[in-house]
């Protein structure tokens, strides 16, 4: 494995937990800003969205993006804390840990 991935994957392992319904996974939401999708910054999985953090904009963004680029449906996912916060949880129902871990370092590494 390359050492940016190995990175990545690293930083991806440190934010995410397992749950008895799925995987739990922390977020930092920044909201307004561009380009849409997930960055890695210290050591922290960030989301950046155009949408507006209000009335939920933001965390539909955040729903809709993890399940168009994991392949997982929509109800599948759920934001367990932070509905009003910056850093959020996001619960992804019926996948292992080290699946989530390695679609993402996917998406990541695209940046």
């Amino acid at each position: 494995m390359n050492p940016v991935l190995q990175k990545i994957v690293e930083i991806l392992r440190k934010n995410i937990e397992e749950s008895s319904k799925g995987v739990i996974l922390q977020v930092r939401v920044k909201p307004g800003s561009e380009p849409e999708g997930f960055t890695i910054e210290s050591d922290e999985l960030v989301f950046r969205t155009s949408e507006p953090a209000e009335r939920g904009r933001a965390n539909a963004s955040l729903i809709k993006y993890l399940s168009r680029e994991l392949k997982i449906p929509v109800s599948k996912i759920d934001i367990v804390y932070g509905q009003r916060e910056k850093l959020k949880k996001v619960l992804i129902m019926d996948e292992p840990a080290d699946k989530i871990i390695e679609k993402l370092a996917r998406v990541l590494n695209l940046f």
